[in-house]
């Protein structure tokens, strides 16, 4: 019984990812002032280009692992994307963990494989942190699209989602082996109960609570793909 309440009690992935982004959202903040206010001084030296936007490890890695949990409440038929998203966790993480005190910031790493001429060689952290951006992008546009209408055809509105973010990178293998699977996904009223911190739940609290999220990670996505031209990472495709 005990552990039954305290499942209960437990905070959706959402709840989560608010708190998560929200830590994030201070930095994107932080950069973005400090940007503004660098070119706006007149008369004084001209400062340098300022450095591309921090992106924090944990909280971005956090994000994405809630995501790897909506999978898991899904099911099986969401391996294959599932699987995809924790190796490129577990790839940055690795990297992480090999220097926590340089390697905090994802932008370090892509700094020193972008350098060291290595993005395109192989399962790279570069690769790993475009494709986890571009996971997070789809599930954004999926969290607009339900937000707009929680009846709509779920169907319908994972494959609009899909198309609009993610297809335009997948090459025809990885494309159909998506849409399989995403063809599987539950239906509206399912993938809501699966959402829901509990059954009780109401869908207007729910609705603000994803509008919150949306409002959260749209900016971290924006600095995200901002990092990506930087350094030339914004065109890269599967194989």
């Amino acid at each position: 019984m005990k552990r039954r309440r305290e499942a209960e009690m437990a905070p959706s992935e959402i709840r989560s990812a608010i708190e998560e982004l929200s830590l994030m959202a201070v930095n994107v903040k932080a950069d973005g002032g400090t940007a503004s206010s660098s070119s706006s001084s007149s008369g004084a030296d001209q400062l340098p280009p300022a450095e591309p936007h921090q992106v924090p490890m944990k909280p971005f890695l956090s994000v994405c692992n809630l995501l790897v949990q909506v999978l898991d409440k899904i099911g099986p038929t969401m391996a294959v994307l599932r699987q995809d998203i924790h190796q490129n966790i577990e790839r940055l993480e690795k990297f992480h963990d090999s220097d926590p005190s340089i390697y905090w910031d994802v932008v370090e790493i892509l700094k020193k494989e972008v350098n060291e001429g290595k993005v395109k060689q192989g399962p790279t952290c570069s690769k790993a942190f475009v494709w986890l951006t571009r996971s997070l992008d789809f599930t954004l546009c999926l969290l607009e699209l339900l937000v707009k209408d929680f009846d709509r055809n779920m169907e319908q509105a994972v494959e609009e989602s899909y198309n609009t973010t993610l297809k335009p990178w997948h090459g025809w293998i990885s494309s159909a082996a998506c849409k399989v699977a995403l063809k599987l996904v539950p239906d509206s009223p399912n993938l809501v109960n699966i959402l829901k911190s509990t059954k009780d739940e109401d869908l207007d609290t729910l609705k603000e609570q994803m509008q919150r999220m949306i409002e959260l990670l749209a900016p971290v996505l924006n600095q995200n793909h901002d990092i990506l031209k930087t350094y030339g990472l914004d065109k890269l495709k599967s194989t």
